[in-house]
């Protein structure tokens, strides 16, 4: 069968599916779940996967909510990545609920009509948005193998290319000692003093960066009583720039060296540690950027090149793009969109939305069958 033949295929299958993918993506908008707690989620995936005779795997790199479902035995491994953690108190605000309703319909049509050619994987990865269990899972070796890996992102229209922001956020703490404000002798050392003033050397160090770099951050702890000097004073930082490589032998050393600064200056001590770990820059592999296009133009849809250095927000999809070619595209799911709004949560749960998802795991089923061999 020729590859026009199996990507008619492919499209009938997603529409039968339709219904099925819908309740999915709908279950998981009602009922988000956030990192490493997306239990019914997990469990939702992969009971479906199996009813299409998917053989699973478990508890992956330490995550109880991570999967690996398989289908096929030899030929191209083709992994679709399903995301489906919620955000705190906004629910499905950046349409993870869609993601994995995609990526299971792409995984299910690409494992039918690939006809033992090819070994389709639907690989379930919690906490994109605080831990990501695609960094570990990349540690592990589990993405080394792949022929490529693909998921798509609902935003407000169709794009691709571009890339993501390195991330390593840092969580940084001044020590002080405390006393009472009005002491008359013993006047403490103020650990809120320290991180005011490092707080406010941020942007001017920020300015000193040649390349694009991003340095935002909160007070998360300010002290106990504002009768009583600070002793400890504590921030979280997001920490971020175009390349993995300049954040961490640059933009971090900086920060770091700033920190020290401030506390050699003010008699304090200082902390700093990663709480989250590295998210990688997204490399978009350029012959899957290609194919993806000439797929959403049959499928009647018009997409968007972005330029490489087109950053927006982190994922750690971007650490599998380290290790395999990688496809991370947008699909418009209506205009004017902002992740991680209340806006963008009732898009992700619109008819609308229910309708692109089809769109969006068909092109993923048509890239796929690009490539099989002929």
């Amino acid at each position: 069968m020729d590859k026009h033949s199996r990507k008619e295929q492919a499209i009938e299958f997603i529409n039968n599916m339709a219904p099925e993918l819908k309740n999915i993506s709908r279950f998981l908008h009602t009922n988000p779940e956030l990192g490493r707690q997306e239990y019914q989620a997990a469990r939702l995936l992969t009971e479906a996967a199996a009813r299409q005779g998917f053989a699973l795997e478990k508890n992956i790199s330490g995550y109880e909510t991570a999967f690996i479902a398989s289908k096929g035995i030899r030929g191209p491994k083709i992994a679709f990545l399903a995301e489906y953690d919620a955000l705190p108190g906004l629910g499905h605000a950046c349409g993870h609920n869609l993601i994995a309703a995609m990526s299971w319909g792409a995984a299910a049509a690409f494992a039918a009509v690939a006809a033992g050619q090819a070994v389709s994987y639907l690989i379930g990865c919690p906490a994109e948005e605080t831990s990501g269990a695609k960094v570990a899972m990349a540690e592990a070796g589990i993405f080394d193998n792949l022929t490529a890996a693909l998921i798509i992102h609902p935003a407000s229209g169709n794009n691709v290319g571009g890339t993501s922001y390195a991330t390593h956020p840092l969580q940084v703490t001044f020590h002080g000692r405390p006393a009472h404000v009005a002491g008359k002798t013993d006047k403490g050392v103020n650990a809120l003093d320290a991180l005011v003033m490092f707080y406010q050397g941020l942007k001017p160090l920020q300015q000193t960066f040649t390349r694009p770099t991003i340095l935002g951050g909160i007070i998360t702890k300010g002290g106990t009583a504002p009768n009583i000097i600070p002793a400890e004073a504590e921030a979280r930082l997001t920490v971020r720039a175009l390349s993995s490589d300049f954040l961490e032998e640059t933009v971090l050393p900086a920060v770091r060296r700033l920190a020290s600064g401030v506390a050699q200056a003010t008699g304090t001590t200082v902390t700093a540690v990663h709480y989250e770990p590295l998210f990688k820059e997204l490399i978009n592999a350029s012959h899957l950027m290609t194919l993806f296009q000439n797929n959403m133009a049959q499928l009647g849809e018009t997409v968007t090149v972005l330029p490489p250095a087109d950053a927006g927000g982190s994922t750690d999809v971007g650490n599998v793009s380290h290790r395999v070619p990688t496809l991370h595209p947008d699909i418009g799911i209506g205009g004017g969109l902002v992740a991680h709004t209340p806006e963008f949560a009732a898009a992700a749960g619109s008819d609308y939305a229910q309708e692109r998802l089809l769109v969006g795991a068909k092109a993923m089923a048509m890239t796929a069958i690009d490539l099989l061999p002929e």
